[in-house]
């Protein structure tokens, strides 16, 4: 039977738990930091000499972490990437800018175990010789920043944060920064272009990889609030141990937010890649299935920015071992593990953990509108593709879910999504506007093509009515045969 399988919310739905300091002290708090802080060098076979930080950045790799926020990137490696030789100062910068619709994992922790964060940013800011740091924190998260401010002046007062953190002579002062509200912000480099007080228009990449040109062109590193969460229990039991959890190359627990048309809608901890889809929605333990009578249509699983997948759907996946084999397999979406390969195989991603699921009480038009409409009004504006694309795909999807549709409106949806992304935008936005409106037009577009119909045929009904009106007010007037209207111009192809 699926379970969950607790580590970052361990402690954090037992009855009693708060967070505040002295909680999170009884229950082993800010041990793993003195751990982590005191290591002693290690000299290994080949005479190098591993510093307490260079042990930590090792155990990092070694424990297979991949980020949390979205994108999947190995965390040593993003890590690894960091100019250590320029000179300038380094600095972390914690993502808690959570706004991808869906998501509601990482203010979990925010609101409930905030000091388990913060010992975590600690621990990763020490291992990459950061001496300030960030907290970005979404803007309608009002009470998660107080809980946040609350948590570090604890943090300070005990002498786990400030001048000289647990006598180990470590320097370290984080700051919490509000954002205000927009999505764009998520993107690394439109955070650090708001951070620094400008409007926050993503960077081009090259040249400006945080790692090099970050915060202040300097070297920076962005992990979202789980991946940090993570650095503690990496340190505690060790890489290896930690890559024991989950699966090969998904390594540790995953956080999942489950909504929509589920029974039990919430957010669970999974060992990545032990759980499938199906079991996700439809086991006790989890989702508990859709309400009564309804069937289910369609999955988003990872954020609305995922492309989606329909009901009974079946995806081929193609997979290359370690021996270099590739094998093919057919598999229903519901049978598909929980993890990032897999996904991505099969189409789709698992982007932020959040899961979407959709019954046949809703339109997938108007599923889609209400997605569209979200793109177009988070848009930056800074690519052309991306500002006018996304605004024409929800004025389009507006009309036809508004009943003023027409039988091509499916097909100029794709067109105009086929044209915003492939390297055509400076950040992943124009992607991510995109991919909602390719996988739900193509995977259900006889919804859309018969709204399109309906609303025509409703037209020419009202068209024919309006002109036989005409002629019976006129005496003696032949009645004028109604004739559709023709359509409006195409617009060219590859455009």
């Amino acid at each position: 039977m699926p379970a969950e399988y607790r580590l970052i919310l361990k402690h954090a739905s037992e009855p009693g738990y708060t967070p505040d300091l002295a909680c999170y002290l009884r229950h082993g708090g800010y041990e793993t930091l003195r751990k982590g802080l005191t290591l002693p060098p290690k000299t290994l076979p080949d005479g190098r000499v591993l510093s307490a930080q260079e042990q930590i950045r090792e155990e990092v790799l070694r424990s297979g972490l991949r980020g949390r926020g979205g994108a999947g990137f190995s965390c040593g490696m993003k890590w690894n990437f960091v100019d250590r030789k320029s000179g300038k100062p380094i600095y972390l910068i914690c993502n808690a800018d959570e706004s991808e619709p869906g998501t509601f994992k990482d203010r979990q922790i925010i609101y409930r175990d905030p000091h388990q964060l913060l010992e975590g940013m600690i621990l990763a800011c020490f291992a990459n010789d950061v001496h300030l740091a960030f907290i970005y924190i979404r803007g309608e998260f009002v009470e998660g920043a107080r809980i946040l401010e609350r948590a570090l002046e604890e943090a300070r007062a005990h002498g786990f944060l400030g001048r000289n953190i647990l006598g180990t002579g470590y320097d370290l002062e984080i700051y919490v920064h509000r954002g205000a509200g927009a999505y764009i912000c998520g993107e690394e480099t439109g955070l650090i272009e708001s951070l620094e007080g400008k409007r926050p228009y993503p960077r081009i990449k090259p040249p400006y990889f945080p790692a090099v040109l970050g915060l202040y062109m300097c070297p920076t590193i962005v992990n979202n609030v789980e991946t940090l969460c993570n650095i503690k229990h990496i340190v505690a039991m060790g890489g290896a141990e930690f890559a024991r959890i989950g699966t090969p190359n998904n390594t540790g627990t995953r956080l999942v937010s489950l909504s929509g048309h589920v029974r039990r809608p919430g957010c669970y901890e999974i060992e990545t890649g032990k759980v499938t889809l199906g079991e996700l929605i439809f086991d006790p333990a989890f989702g508990g299935g859709l309400r009564e009578g309804r069937q289910l249509q369609a999955i988003i699983p990872g954020g609305v920015s995922a492309k989606v997948f329909r009901a009974g759907e079946r995806v081929t996946l193609r997979r290359r071992g370690l021996d270099g084999k590739e094998t093919v397999e057919e598999r229903d979406v519901l049978d598909l593990p929980y993890d990032f390969d897999t996904l991505i195989a099969a189409g789709s991603m698992s982007g932020s953990g959040a899961i979407i699921v959709v019954d046949d009480s809703v339109s997938m038009v108007e599923v889609l509108a209400n997605i569209s409409a979200f793109f177009a009004h988070e848009s930056c504006g800074q690519c052309t593709p991306c500002r006018e694309g996304s605004l024409w795909m929800a004025k389009i999807l507006q009309r036809l879910a508004a009943g003023q549709g027409r039988r091509r409106d499916a097909d100029d949806l794709l067109h105009i999504a086929d044209n915003i992304p492939g390297g055509r935008t400076i950040c992943a936005f124009g992607d991510a506007c995109s991919w909602p409106v390719q996988s739900t037009v193509q995977k259900f577009k006889e919804q859309f093509v018969a709204r399109g119909a309906e609303a025509e045929a409703r037209r020419a009904a009202q068209r024919a009515a309006s002109a036989a009106s005409a002629a019976a007010s006129t005496p003696g007037r032949a009645p004028v045969e109604a004739t559709a209207q023709p359509s409006p111009v195409a617009i060219p192809s590859g455009s």
